[in-house]
């Protein structure tokens, strides 16, 4: 199943799309049912995925859209918390100067530094050092504390994919990558979920990628993680309660900007594009700060 979030000139809502070659969604408002309005809700109202997944199968011309008629907006627009972790990919942490490390980095995102699929990613006015990061994003479904082995996957909504959009120079300031890692409209986040059961057992096996202006930047894959998925969410909730709508971002494989002789770095006219084998391509332009 796969689920987005998007707006129109007269209401958001949640859509429903077959697969990532879809020009049209599903309007799961104009369907005659009473399921959520909003996509973080849908996860957490047990049955509500299955039943719109099931009706939006059978769904009636009046309620599908193109993709080109809306614009979508971050897959989870109003998350709790958005926990992202930092150098869990070993050759990323080598290319920064940094060991193999014991334990993963953990620094948390806001809302507002998030936006959709092909809204830009905004170069801020107080640095031009912007860089890209691709990587897999872990929407919660239900729940979860003190997650084991054994019963982890059993807590996740679906799949995405992010980018940890990141102004270096400021992530440097502090001990801290946070205020680095939180301007405003610089962390795309979608296309849509992917639910579970489309994909392998913990998203594991995954080619990800990043391009700038079509060059591939990185190349990766999902099972060169220093911590899985599984691994991840049991260290996170030895901490922290998640739940549904939470957002787990993942960490990035080498090839980002800053480590590059010379740097490269993000700037007004380029586009961004990350792609997840099995997920979806999640694109923006870049654009200065007004």
């Amino acid at each position: 199943m796969r689920f987005l979030s998007f707006k129109t000139d007269h209401h958001t809502g949640v859509g429903w799309i077959k697969d990532a070659s879809s020009e049209t969604l599903v309007d799961l408002s104009l369907l005659g049912l009473d399921l959520p309005a909003d996509l973080k809700t849908l996860i957490a109202t047990e049955g509500a995925m299955a039943a719109a997944h099931a009706a939006a199968l059978k769904a009636p011309a009046t309620a599908i859209r193109t993709l080109s008629s809306v614009q979508l907006l971050p897959l989870i627009p109003n998350p709790g918390k958005i926990v992202c972790m930092g150098l869990n990919y070993a050759d990323h942490a080598k290319e920064g100067g940094n060991a193999r490390p014991e334990y993963p980095s953990f620094f948390m995102r806001g809302a507002t530094s998030m936006v959709g699929h092909q809204s830009p990613i905004v170069r801020p006015k107080a640095s031009t050092q912007l860089d890209y990061e691709a990587e897999l994003a872990v929407v919660i479904g239900q729940r979860a504390r003190h997650l084991t082995a054994d019963n982890a996957l059993a807590c996740i909504a679906g799949y995405a994919c992010f980018n940890d959009a990141s102004i270096r120079n400021y992530q440097r300031k502090s001990a801290q990558w946070t205020i680095g890692k939180n301007f405003d409209g610089t962390g795309p986040f979608g296309p849509w979920l992917v639910t579970p059961d489309e994909l392998p057992a913990g998203a594991e096996g995954l080619r990800i990628q990043s391009r700038l202006n079509g060059k591939v930047m990185q190349d990766a894959n999902t099972r060169d993680f220093l911590w899985n998925v599984v691994e991840s969410l049991r260290i996170i909730t030895e901490c922290m309660t998640l739940e549904p709508g939470d957002v787990v971002i993942t960490g990035t494989p080498a090839g980002v900007g800053y480590a590059r002789t010379p740097p490269v770095w993000m700037a007004p006219g380029d586009v961004c594009e990350i792609e997840i084998e099995g997920i979806g391509t999640l694109s923006n332009p870049i654009v200065d700060e007004q």
